[in-house]
């Protein structure tokens, strides 16, 4: 049999990328190489952003009843929200941890909207991270248009998965991480408040 060193090199490299494509994020431990964010679809599915990061995470905007029927569909069994009651009665149509539930769906209910009632802290981090690692499938992230669910999935990768603070932030901006200050009024991130800490690379100074 000959040996075809080409041929060896794209079996190498196909195996390599399916590996890499297939990278499951929930569970723990540091994340060693972070896949990137793939943009989906959103129409009829969610409001705004719909982005899968590896093969097990989805962040996105508020879905639609079709959309969390799809999601059971393709393996997710978690659902986090972070919207406000007032958000999810205002805007929602449907009952959406009933229906949740209906699919089989476990729903982990975490507010946040910056103010002293629902604010941005540390705590939610560790929230959603102990919800990640008992995640028992794919799991579904979401806000209203996926800006703060952006800010929380930074600030876990950075606190919680060991990477690197550019590296998140490149991540969460290429899902619907938008920056909310310029750093001359001195204000924090939502990023930094779920963090604790200032981040000098968003051009604001420890404190």
């Amino acid at each position: 049999m000959r040996f075809h060193p080409t041929a060896t090199l794209l079996v190498l490299t196909t195996l390599a990328w399916a590996s890499a494509s297939a990278q499951k994020l929930t569970g723990g431990g540091t994340i060693t190489a972070l896949p990137a964010p793939v943009k989906l679809d959103p129409d009829g599915r969610f409001q705004s952003t719909f982005a899968r990061v590896g093969d097990d995470v989805f962040i996105a905007g508020q879905p639609t009843e079709r959309g969390l029927r799809e999601l059971r569909d393709q393996g997710v069994t978690l659902v986090v929200n972070l919207r406000t009651p007032e958000e999810m009665k205002r805007d929602v149509k449907f009952d959406e941890p009933a229906l949740a539930a209906r699919l089989g769906m476990r729903y982990v209910y975490l507010p946040v909207r910056g103010n002293a009632e629902f604010p941005y802290s540390p705590r939610t981090v560790a929230a959603f991270s102990r919800a990640l690692e008992d995640a028992k499938g794919k799991v579904l992230l979401h806000c209203t248009i996926a800006w703060r669910a952006s800010h929380l999935w930074a600030a876990y990768l950075i606190s919680e998965r060991g990477v690197p603070v550019d590296s998140a932030l490149a991540n969460a901006r290429a899902i619907n991480l938008m920056d909310m200050h310029h750093p001359a009024d001195g204000g924090p991130e939502p990023v930094e408040e779920f963090l604790g800490r200032r981040l000098p690379s968003l051009g604001h100074s420890a404190p």
